[in-house]
């Protein structure tokens, strides 16, 4: 039995790396817009037995059963590598015997792009990894059986789960998926999905911020000799 685990949140405090180009109010509708896409993608993924949210954000989990999706709820959050562990071990005990972990800030993912990453799974230890863009980090991970090892989320990620499907002498793939591989938490991520992510929920939502005007304020600023007086 597969199953995609999304952990939330709270995103009242999301994203603050985006701080200089955005009030917390914003990002906060950020995050929730790029939320409901990862919902919806991975409730229209084929191939998966059931998708679970691990959270105890109130509005997530009140979006998760309109989906259909089931609750692994948590008493506290500490980190993303616990909560993706806690619920990976939960999903087993439900029945589960792979796990992908999917993070909700992934604002271009689709359903065919998580069915590629199921396609990928194998009937053995195993581990599907897709990078993020800048090849350091992980965008999403499915692992076989759920908890194959404990996670590592932050910088550096990729490598040290790759260290661990090595260490245990597990099938181990990475798959290049450019939708998946950006996921937005700084200035530059967002110039780069404003490139690409034209007629999405997310972009329109960007576009009504007057986003390309405040990033090209920020790069002026950062520009050698720029004298903030003029």
């Amino acid at each position: 039995m597969r199953y995609i685990l999304i952990p939330v949140k709270d995103l009242a405090r999301a994203k603050q790396r985006l701080a200089p180009l955005m009030t917390q109010e914003e990002r906060t509708r950020l995050a929730w817009a790029m939320l409901e896409n990862t919902f919806a993608a991975a409730a229209a993924a084929r191939n998966v037995d059931r998708v679970a949210v691990v959270t105890l954000y109130t509005p997530a989990i009140e979006l998760a059963g309109k989906y259909g999706m089931e609750l692994i709820a948590e008493t506290e959050q500490i980190s993303e590598s616990v909560s993706v562990d806690f619920g990976s071990k939960e999903a087993k005990k439900r029945g589960a015997t792979a796990v992908l972990r999917l993070p909700i800030d992934l604002p271009l993912i689709t359903s065919s792009d998580i069915e590629m990453i199921l396609e990928h799974d194998q009937g053995k230890p195993s581990v599907v990894i897709v990078p993020s863009r800048d090849g350091a980090g992980t965008n999403a991970i499915l692992r076989r059986p759920p908890d194959l090892f404990s996670s590592h989320f932050g910088p550096g990620s990729l490598a040290k789960h790759l260290a661990e499907a090595a260490a245990l002498k597990a099938d181990c793939r990475a798959l290049e998926l450019p939708r998946v591989a950006l996921d937005i938490d700084d200035p530059n991520d967002v110039s780069e999905f404003l490139r690409s992510g034209q007629n999405t929920a997310v972009y329109e939502l960007l576009a009504s911020m007057n986003i390309h005007q405040r990033l090209r304020s920020i790069k002026a600023f950062e520009q050698p000799g720029f004298d903030e007086t003029h």
